[in-house]
């Protein structure tokens, strides 16, 4: 086979049946639905029952991104979870391959924090651009609950839990058209879900470390400032990669932190409200989710249609930041 080009043909998403609205939160620590909705935008979240796993998110996202591309589950090569949050700490995604029954997939996590999905997807395209695989199932999927200390008011109001999927398959022409991708770990304390250990006497001079995880971390407006520099200017290097302007752009997805952030990066890009793709209203920031899932849901309600071109950006914890422009569909 010679496609080595790639293109989205599909796309799927799942969410926690359970809302939690600004209103309640006011029941847990002192803030208000004013408040919240003016500094970001965010209305609800979802938020995920200790039933709920991120294997079961995961698999309800790629079941229906696999029947959008119109494949089988043993049709796929590969599976790529991006994921901070998954069951296990050794990986999900093969959990998700064995639920999926994608027997041919080989399959692995990976982890970029808010950047996951951009980072996953430039990953994808460079094995079926090399010729290695055809069909790629990648997936973006948290549950930050889990990791959000829900009384501290400047953090537990910005987080839900979601997934979204994309399948990504080997085409005769190149739908991804740019692609950038960038780290600063210099930055790396300004958002952290960091391991505190306490040191534990094994043997006499071997000492080890017993301990947990502590909540989210942030300094929202040190990643507030980071990200309306960072991100216009690494759309702006994806769409020079492209050879393309801003005017090309049908539509702009970013990664869903605050309603701020979106329209600050719009704005210094020029973007119009009408092309900008907003859905955490509802979802508030569900991390690596959050692209795919405000995709899916464009995708859906046919705003999208095929040949747009998307240009979508990621950025968050690491600090990373990313930026791809595609056309959607084959």
């Amino acid at each position: 086979m010679h496609n080595l080009g790639i293109a989205i043909t599909g796309s799927g998403s799942a969410v926690p049946a359970t809302s939690l609205h600004n209103q309640r939160l006011t029941e847990l620590v002192e803030t208000s639905d004013e408040w919240i909705t003016t500094r970001t935008g965010i209305c609800q979240r979802r938020i995920a029952l200790p039933s709920e796993s991120l294997s079961v998110l995961a698999t309800a996202a790629s079941n229906q991104a696999i029947a959008a591309a119109g494949i089988k589950p043993e049709d796929l090569d590969l599976i790529l979870l991006a994921t901070s949050t998954p069951d296990d700490l050794f990986g999900s995604a093969c959990q998700v391959q064995a639920k999926l029954g994608a027997t041919k997939a080989v399959a692995f996590d990976l982890t970029a924090a808010c950047s996951g999905f951009v980072f996953g997807l430039i990953t994808a395209a460079q094995y079926i651009r090399t010729g290695v695989y055809q069909n790629v199932l990648l997936i973006g999927a948290d549950i930050l609950s889990r990791w959000v200390d829900w009384q501290d008011r400047r953090t537990c109001v910005l987080f839900g839990d979601g997934a979204g999927a994309v399948v990504l398959q080997a085409s005769k022409s190149d739908r991804l058209l740019g692609f950038a991708l960038k780290s600063d770990g210099t930055q790396n304390h300004y958002l952290n879900l960091s391991y505190t250990g306490s040191s534990e006497e094994l043997l006499p001079g071997i000492n080890v470390t017993k301990g947990a995880y502590q909540p989210i971390s942030m300094n929202g407006k040190e990643v507030y400032r980071f990200a309306v520099q960072k991100v216009p200017e690494i759309i702006d290097k994806a769409l020079f990669q492209a050879n393309l302007t801003v005017d090309h752009i049908d539509w702009l997805i970013l990664h869903q932190a605050n309603q701020r952030i979106i329209d600050a990066v719009a704005q210094r890009l020029n973007i119009p409200e009408q092309k900008v793709i907003s859905n955490l209203a509802h979802y508030g920031n569900t991390s690596a989710a959050s692209i795919p899932l405000a995709l899916d849901e464009a995708v859906r309600q046919g705003k999208i249609k095929p040949n747009h071109i998307v240009a979508t950006s990621g950025f968050g914890a690491g600090l990373t930041w990313g930026a791809a422009i595609f056309e959607w569909g084959r």
